[in-house]
């Protein structure tokens, strides 16, 4: 049997520029960090006593004897990707409910893989998870994913992704552990309890990218990128949460002109109530619609705004610097 953990994702900056139709024509980046929250995939080989070849638990459980017959589409085909056809035993579990804006279905397509290079005895790349995962998603699931939540979930850390027509690239922030440790400690998570399908969202996205009718704003929040990563490096510590929180709150107006979708009446109020009762600034994870709200506050803030927001639930995350990685191993 082989199990995987594999971290999903909060993006801080730049999300909207990893999509192709934008990037190939102009570059995207993006900054953000894989957090304490986890995909874990199992896989084992399936013995010849059972009526059926192929059994995936998840909310639902799947009986099937091939491939094409199976419902969950990042299985079926990452296992037509991989090219394997049966006798397989697989299982999904998550920390946190699907559909939330963390890029979760990136994070079990690369868990996914992993588990499958190391049930055939292979260890393959970061990079190499993170453009197989792309690859099924955009091509054969056909999904309307952009690119950095796959590169999340397979390197791990807080890091600055840069992408363009011949691929990406990953470098990791450079930060201080005490500001590292105040940025983790100054950041506060709620669940909206909104689920939504983030591939109905990005459409209307990707429509506005190939006329190119929202370049000025996506070109806002790629420069964004580069300032925060300026902020991290060279403010002071005291400075730094409060300006990022500023751009935070600049980039989350700018992220809401992209399509009217993104946001709602409800998420709007419950901003505005966070800001009012002392964060800085903040954003919502992922396309847009519902999931989690992400807020920078100061330790001193954070009391009044969690009181603010006692509707919602405070989940506590910190940050993780892994990526997928394998945590049992046994044949």
């Amino acid at each position: 049997m082989i199990i995987s953990k594999t971290p999903v994702r909060f993006s801080f900056f730049g999300g909207g520029t990893d999509y192709k139709e934008y990037f190939e024509r102009n570059g995207g980046a993006v900054l953000g960090t894989t957090i304490n929250k986890y995909t874990y995939v199992s896989v084992n080989k399936l013995s010849d006593f059972f009526e059926y070849k192929i059994r995936v638990g998840y909310s639902k459980s799947e009986l099937v004897n091939d491939v094409k017959d199976i419902i969950h589409p990042s299985v079926r085909e990452t296992l037509n990707f991989k090219n394997l056809r049966g006798n397989l035993d697989i299982h999904i579990f998550a920390d946190l409910p699907a559909r939330t804006g963390l890029g979760s279905s990136s994070s079990f397509t690369v868990g996914f893989l992993n588990a499958l290079y190391a049930l055939e005895g292979n260890i393959v790349s970061k990079q190499k998870l993170a453009e197989e995962a792309i690859y099924i998603e955009q091509q054969l699931i056909k999904e309307n994913v952009g690119c950095q939540d796959q590169v999340h979930a397979a390197y791990g850390g807080l890091n600055l992704i840069e992408f363009n027509k011949l691929g990406f690239s990953v470098r990791p922030i450079v930060i201080s552990n005490e500001k590292y440790d105040l940025l983790n400690a100054s950041i506060m998570a709620f669940y909206t309890g909104l689920t939504r399908y983030a591939t109905e969202i990005a459409a209307e996205q990707i429509e506005n990218m190939k006329n190119r009718s929202k370049d000025e704003y996506l070109q806002k929040m790629f420069s964004m990128v580069f300032t925060a990563e300026k902020i991290i490096s060279e403010d002071p510590a005291e400075d730094m949460i409060e300006n990022l929180g500023k751009l935070l709150h600049e980039s989350w107006n700018l992220k809401k002109s992209l399509s009217n979708q993104i946001s709602n009446a409800d998420i709007d109020e419950a901003y505005r109530t966070a800001m009012a009762a002392g964060a800085y600034g903040g954003k919502l994870a992922g396309a847009g619609g519902g999931g989690f709200l992400f807020f920078l506050v100061p330790k001193e803030k954070q009391p009044s705004v969690k009181d603010s927001l006692k509707g919602l639930l405070q989940v506590d995350i910190n940050f993780e610097n892994e990526g997928s990685k394998i945590i049992y191993l046994t044949h």
